[in-house]
């Protein structure tokens, strides 16, 4: 089979006509080379002032790098960055329609609530009963989102510590050497939960490619499964995570976490005595009432003691 020729980036034909490029021409080039995302994202009457030329010369630059034209152009520029302009191109929609702010809040809103419900309709029984299994018999749980994703992750690990032991989350501030780095010792009793959703940090998908090189489980907590996540994943389950003003909304990937964890923890055997001895752990530093405890004397038998704010 004759495999066909793959077709040169934007920034190689720069590269190949840049000599024959004339001055006008090389700070077009040099200024889409510099800010490609940028200048994908720029009609040509905006990329001739930001530049300083012409309209007519930044239509001839197209050409001269082998474009019919800057759409064209502009179009193989966007292709190499589809996904990650996605949210910009959706912006440049949204700002040519008129609204208030209450009108933006109850639309967000409602797509926050389309994003759970399907994110609801979506989920497998069985996949879901999977994924809360492997919680349970996993050795150990290692919780990995970068990003936006840090944020449901640091959710998640929360939650299951609150039901089991050894759930370690590798979101630090020393990023994804720190993560990489403990991934070293997992072996084929660990879990591994990653989270992403669009953009997707490569880091999350090789943290993920670790995990099964090791032989570890991989849940994967992700948008779809066209996800580059799901490639390494033992089990899988989505959020729609459709937003006009964010990369992805955040908010069904965070239901989906408190929903998985509330589903584990119904799992787990000894779920009041776990929650008893958190919120005996945790009363020292609740506000009000609670802020009293353990009571003056060192006693932790609070049934002699008087309700606050009356006279024993």
């Amino acid at each position: 089979m004759v495999l066909e020729p793959k077709e040169p980036s934007v920034a190689q034909r720069i590269a190949h006509a840049f000599p024959a490029l004339s001055s006008a021409h090389r700070e077009v080039a040099r200024f889409v080379l510099d800010h490609p995302l940028r200048a994908a994202t720029l009609p040509v009457n905006e990329l001739a002032d930001l530049v300083g030329v012409s309209v007519a010369t930044a239509n001839r630059f197209a050409r001269a790098v082998g474009y019919e034209g800057y759409a064209k152009f502009r179009a193989a520029l966007v292709l190499g960055y589809e996904k990650a302009l996605a949210p910009v191109e959706k912006l440049r929609g949204s700002r040519d329609q008129p609204a208030t702010a209450s009108g933006i809040l109850d639309g967000a809103l409602a797509d926050i609530i389309r994003n759970i419900e399907a994110t609801r309709r979506g989920l497998d029984g069985q996949t879901c009963a999977q994924a809360v299994e492997a919680m349970r018999r996993a050795r150990r749980v290692y919780v990995v989102g970068l990003g936006s994703s840090s944020w449901p992750a640091g959710i998640l690990a929360r939650n299951l510590d609150v039901n089991r032991e050894d759930v370690h989350l590798l979101a630090t501030l020393e990023g994804p050497g720190f993560a990489a780095r403990t991934l070293r010792r997992l072996t084929a009793d660990d879990l591994v939960i990653a989270l992403a959703t669009p953009r997707y940090f490569a880091d999350t998908v090789r943290l993920a490619e670790i995990a099964q090189k090791h032989g570890a489980a991989v849940l994967a907590l992700t948008d779809g499964p066209h996800s580059p996540l799901v490639a390494t994943a033992t089990i899988a389950l989505y959020a729609q995570t459709d937003c006009h003003y964010f990369a992805a909304s955040d908010a069904s990937l965070t239901a989906l976490v408190e929903a998985l964890a509330s589903a584990f923890a119904h799992a787990t055997e000894d779920l009041v005595p776990a929650a008893t001895r958190v919120t005996e752990a945790v009363l020292p530093w609740l506000d009000r009432d609670y802020a009293a405890w353990p009571p003056q004397g060192g006693s932790d038998d609070l049934s002699d003691t008087p309700p606050t704010g009356t006279v024993p």
